[in-house]
């Protein structure tokens, strides 16, 4: 007769128990490795949840109207990466909850990883660990005169601000053009203005509204307030309120670098570009500003057919993208900082010097040393990108190079090749978009390099 109780509900409890005991230690092994885990590798990871879970709510039934899981999966990276380049429409491929999945992860991926947990942890007057102090030194990039918390804190209160009032100033714009949900219109693309993302609930981005002045120039602001970045607000903040005498050199790079591109692309595309002038002048320079500032600030909207521009053009655009937007601002791209720091470096050599210096400052030897890598990088990755599309894609090599340059920069214009894009290509573009939303350097270092255990040095007000 068998006496054993193995079905009886003691043994049970038990089993139970012991695995969830097993399931409490490999959590907490977990949480062990991704604290000693380096700060590229968990922006790296961080970034890559966000895509996940927005690409598993985009596939959910209820969540679009058209497309396949690949093309979810493009969405949602290139809503994270804040880019704007999309397979499938989303007005027409997404119903009202995946385009607030979009919105969502736009607003996500444009105040940056960790940062609005960040703040639930300040807002309960609780410090930051050490762990969100360096990952938000790794996402930000900021002067060593900056503290992270107090930088976060500004983050979520400029975002807010800024998006109100943006979205309020777009609803009463869309409500006189006659638009449909001009509230819901207005809010989304305020956020994806200012997040430099480039989404739009118009099938043809903004062209509709090419001669809307008020439009044009709300959603430019937006864009450049995106663009220059947190840094310049806190800075400039800093400085009105006496609490500092001047603003650091990274602010004044910015403010300067972003003008004066954006002065001279708007010029160069009114002067040069056979397919606005047939347009009234004001309308002609309406366009050539709005096509220069896009791209400048990676924000991707367009008012022209991209398709249509001359290669003149379209080269000019490429220049701007590849630049792109500030440290600790929304866009993507190089950054002008590291910009001006190559500059630097092509000055001093054609002088001579052997130190750099810029606006009679000198430049640390490790911020040009980083400035030099990312551009490697950067330029690595373009040309990687376009070699893969040019061997999964038929289109022309000038289309594919752009289409590679704005997945990088996280720009979001195209010349109309992204919805005809093979399996291959959308994975190729997938990558770039991400690439560009963590940076080529960011990611190379999270891949690539073994843990120090020496924190990098900061010793100057310039971030790169």
């Amino acid at each position: 007769m068998a006496t054993g109780d193995s079905g009886s509900p003691r043994e049970g409890r038990d089993h139970a128990h012991s695995a969830w005991r097993a399931f409490s230690v490999r959590f907490r092994r977990s949480i062990h490795v991704l604290r000693g885990m380096e700060p590229p590798r968990m922006v790296l990871l961080g970034y890559l949840s966000y895509v996940v879970v927005g690409w598993l709510l985009l596939c959910l039934p209820f969540a679009h109207r058209a497309g396949n899981a690949l093309d979810h999966l493009f969405t949602a990276t290139s809503a994270a990466s804040t880019t704007g380049l999309a397979t499938v429409g989303t007005p027409d491929g997404y119903t009202l909850f995946g385009q607030i999945i979009i919105l969502v992860l736009i607003q996500l991926g444009g105040i940056g990883y960790m940062t609005l947990g960040s703040f639930f942890v300040l807002s309960r007057r609780e410090p930051l660990s050490t762990v969100r102090q360096n990952v938000g030194q790794a996402v930000f990039s900021l002067p060593e005169s900056f503290r992270i918390d107090k930088f976060i804190r500004s983050v979520i209160r400029f975002t807010i601000a800024i998006e109100t009032v943006g979205a309020t100033a777009l609803f009463f714009l869309f409500r006189d053009a006659g638009v449909e949900a001009p509230l819901w219109q207005a809010i989304f693309h305020a956020v994806s203005a200012f997040c430099t993302a480039g989404f739009s609930l118009n099938p043809d981005s903004l062209v509709r509204f090419a001669g809307h002045t008020g439009v044009n120039l709300t959603i430019a602001a937006l864009a450049f307030l995106g663009a220059v970045g947190f840094i310049v607000f806190v800075d400039l903040t800093r400085m009105i309120l006496g609490k500092v005498r001047k603003v650091t050199l990274t602010t004044k790079i910015i403010l300067w670098s972003t003008f004066w591109m954006t002065v001279a692309g708007t010029l160069i595309v009114f002067v040069s570009e056979p397919a606005l002038r047939d347009l009234p002048a004001h309308r002609r320079l309406l366009a050539s500003f709005f096509q220069a500032m896009t791209a400048q600030t990676t924000v991707g909207f367009n008012t022209i057919d991209i398709a249509g521009i001359s290669k003149a053009s379209v080269l000019l655009l490429i220049v701007l993208m590849v630049v792109g937007s500030s440290p600790s601002g929304t866009g993507g791209g190089i950054k002008c900082t590291t910009a001006t720091a190559i500059l630097g470096v092509m000055r001093s050599a054609a002088r001579g010097e052997s130190g750099v210096r810029f606006w009679g400052r000198s430049i640390p030897a490790d911020r040009v040393q980083a400035a030099v890598a990312v551009l490697g990088f950067y330029i690595l990755t373009l040309l990687a990108g376009t070699w893969l599309l040019e061997l999964t894609e038929s289109t022309p090599f000038d289309q594919n190079f752009f289409e590679v340059a704005s997945a990088v920069g996280t720009v979001g214009l195209s010349m109309g090749i992204t919805p005809g894009l093979s399996a291959l290509g959308k994975l190729v573009v997938i990558v770039l978009m991400f690439s560009g939303r963590v940076g080529p350097m960011t990611l190379g270092t999270a891949l690539f390099t073994r843990r120090t255990g020496e924190p990098p040095v900061r010793d100057s007000d310039l971030a790169v």
